[in-house]
């Protein structure tokens, strides 16, 4: 052993060097020790020896399992795995919050890892921020090397601001621990801090965790959802890990197409804008022939209003401003990539060329209807929901000049 390189509820990992192969490996000892339970010791070779089965890119494989007399007397498991190089997601969340789809990339990662353990029966008991390692391959889940059959006692191996609710009941272990864990740490990377304040064993089970789990503010509605379902307080009420990476992939595949429609109606509403004007200008009246000098010679004032034509908004002008708003920082900035999606597509749908006047004003009726939800759900904000509607009044206004 030279150093210890990480610090978890459960172990420690040290940077030591294979004295057989000539190279530099990591060893993650458990800190429980084995010596009092020979149960304990069969279970943890059974677990150790499954996961050394389990082979996933983004979990560490296994080298060696073996078992040592400390110091104190005792006797601690250990894995001994490859020395990857990278920094502990730990240390990144202590420089503050990473962006929401940096974060949910990482959780996908993550859950894909644990969707293929639950598959084969391997709970993990100790996804933390800890245990996963940021490398220049990704995010890699260390830890399998001790894991837990599903349906195993429960023990008191983990991290306290990661462990389930019913943990503390005693239930079997279930894969429903590691998805609970996978929410406390997905809110840890969206917030900087753990959904709960209690760091200790004493602390979490003194906390009465009576009100719904705590929700991430200003992240896509769908990840806040998703981010809140996997910290339910019963585990029938949390999704699986698969259907974590289905939700976070439609997540952030919604977020990419999102992008790619904003950028589109930008292109487009400023063609619309550009052809607008150029129409106008070209309708617009030439200014009528000087006077004869026996009348009465009009104010410049005068000859401006008769010369300025009504300025009527366009159906185009109207749209784009519409989609202009929508995509603004304010006050439409936090609106979630997918509401604003579903209105662009909403608003194009309400004005394709085949549809006529009533139909185009029955379209704005449901976008309108559509606001007024959003706005029920928390998905809009007040200010956002009045600038929209003040350009739906000019897009009425432009249909009914049409």
């Amino acid at each position: 052993m030279l150093d210890p390189l990480a610090r978890g509820g459960m172990s420690v990992i040290w940077r030591a060097f294979d004295q057989s192969l000539h190279r530099m490996i990591a060893v993650k000892v458990l800190t429980a020790s084995l010596h009092t339970d020979p149960g304990e010791r069969v279970s943890v070779r059974s677990e150790a020896r499954a996961a050394a089965r389990f082979i996933h890119p983004d979990s560490i494989e296994i080298y060696d399992y073996g078992e040592t007399v400390t110091t104190s007397g005792g006797v601690a498991a250990y894995v001994v795995m490859p020395l990857l190089d990278g920094t502990p997601l730990a240390e990144r969340i202590e420089k503050g919050p990473l962006p929401w789809h940096e974060a949910a990339a990482i959780a996908l990662r993550l859950a894909r890892v644990l969707m293929a353990g639950h598959a084969r029966g391997l709970v993990h008991r100790d996804v933390t921020a800890e245990n996963v390692l940021l490398t220049a391959e990704g995010p890699k889940l260390l830890d399998f090397g001790i894991a837990a059959w599903a349906g195993d006692p429960d023990d008191d191996r983990g991290t306290p601001p990661y462990v389930a609710p019913e943990r503390l009941l005693g239930a079997p272990t279930h894969p429903a621990v590691d998805v609970y864990a996978l929410g406390v740490l997905l809110h840890t990377m969206l917030t900087g801090r753990t959904p709960y304040p209690g760091t200790t064993w004493e602390e979490i089970e003194a906390a009465h965790r009576t009100e719904p789990p705590p929700r991430v503010a200003g992240v896509p509605y769908a990840l806040a959802s998703l981010c809140q379902r996997c910290l339910a307080h019963e585990p029938e009420d949390r999704p699986t890990a698969a259907q974590i990476v289905s939700g976070l992939t439609s997540t952030l595949g919604t977020a990419t197409l999102g992008r790619h429609v904003r950028r589109g109606l930008t292109v487009t509403g400023s063609a619309a804008l550009a052809l607008s004007a150029l129409l106008w200008f070209q309708q617009t009246p030439a200014p009528e022939p000087p006077p004869k000098l026996a009348q009465p010679t009009p104010s410049p004032t005068a000859r401006l209003i008769e010369s300025t034509p009504s300025a009527v908004i366009t159906v185009e002008q109207a749209a784009a401003g519409f989609t202009t708003v929508l995509r603004a920082r304010t006050p439409c900035g936090a609106t979630d990539d997918d509401v604003v999606l579903d209105l662009t597509q909403v608003l194009q749908n309400a004005l394709m060329p085949e549809h006529g006047p009533s139909a185009r004003s029955s379209g704005t009726r449901s976008l309108r209807q559509k606001l007024s939800d959003r706005l029920r759900e928390g998905r809009l904000t007040p200010a956002c929901l009045s600038e929209l509607e003040a350009r739906l009044d000019d897009l009425d206004t432009a249909l009914r000049h049409d």
